[in-house]
């Protein structure tokens, strides 16, 4: 079955394409559906945002679409970025330039003052269909300097105390224990599985 991934952002794609190995899946991202359309994020919450994205795009295609909000949310920042993470600070800026505004934010806030949690809402949608929601979440601290390469994103700000580690310094596969995303992922999960165990198989080959 194929599954479409309400992104562009190929870096998102392969994390799914880890986080559901094991289902009879065949992702696809927005680029590779052939579709330009965008659709404004106008919820007010992640999950309002992932629900928006995942039905519109499933009518759109005409595929069982996944589609996710996620987000920074920093405690002395009274839970910015939120659900403007990705468009921090305004059209124009790259992921660098976007945690290098939050860092700048923080530059006088002390250790202690830094709690932050990364949040992931999950929507699946079939064409036609109500969307089935999940979600988590994962708690650190933002860093005062960025450090690793891994991830995308905010990863190289947000630290994890009990490993001593950024996001963006975790190997992937530790990181697709760990994240927020990952966790939300664990929940989607069965909703994916019981629709690939609904949907008959047309394809008795194996291949896609």
């Amino acid at each position: 079955m194929r599954l479409l991934v309400a992104t562009t952002n190929r870096g998102k794609l392969a994390e799914y394409r880890e986080l559901l190995a094991g289902l009879r899946l065949e992702l696809i991202d927005l680029s590779t559906a052939g579709i330009s359309d965008e659709i404004p994020e106008t919820g007010s919450t992640f999950a309002e945002n992932a629900e928006i994205k995942a039905s519109g795009y499933a009518q759109i295609s005409g595929l069982v679409t996944l589609a996710d909000d996620s987000g920074l949310e920093v405690l002395a920042l009274r839970g910015e970025p939120g659900v403007l993470s990705a468009r921090y600070g305004g059209a124009g800026l790259d992921d660098v330039a976007r945690y290098r505004l939050v860092l700048d934010k923080l530059a006088a806030v002390p250790t202690h003052e830094r709690q932050a949690r990364f949040v992931c809402a999950i929507a699946i949608a079939t064409p036609g269909g109500t969307a089935q929601l999940v979600d988590g979440s994962i708690n650190g601290m933002i860093a005062f300097a960025p450090c690793g390469t891994q991830g995308f994103g905010y990863d190289p700000i947000f630290l994890l105390p009990d490993r001593g580690l950024t996001m963006a310094e975790l190997p992937p596969e530790e990181k697709n224990r760990l994240s927020h995303r990952a966790h939300a992922a664990q929940k989607a999960y069965p909703l994916l599985e019981k629709l690939v165990t609904d949907t008959p198989d047309r394809n008795p080959s194996g291949t896609y």
